[in-house]
């Protein structure tokens, strides 16, 4: 079974430079339509059932704002 995963991306600390949404191979992340309290619009996990945790967003996010969950069988 392939392994799935979770994003969360901290809204308020993303200064949406979009790094992650290219970088993810799944294409789970989106730029999200409704900017944060700084006026920046920040990525999204618009496909979050997708995720297989391959942490390629981590990795090249500037901002420290992505974590990324490894989530176990049956586990939503």
């Amino acid at each position: 079974m392939a392994k799935r995963g979770k994003v969360e991306i901290d809204r308020e600390l993303c200064k949406g430079c979009f790094l992650c949404i290219r970088a993810c191979p799944m294409k789970v992340l989106e730029a999200d339509p409704e900017p944060n309290n700084s006026g920046s619009y920040p990525s999204k996990a618009v496909r979050a059932e997708k995720c297989i945790a391959c942490g390629n967003c981590y990795e090249v996010c500037p901002d420290v704002c992505i974590v990324i969950f490894e989530l176990a069988e049956g586990e939503a």
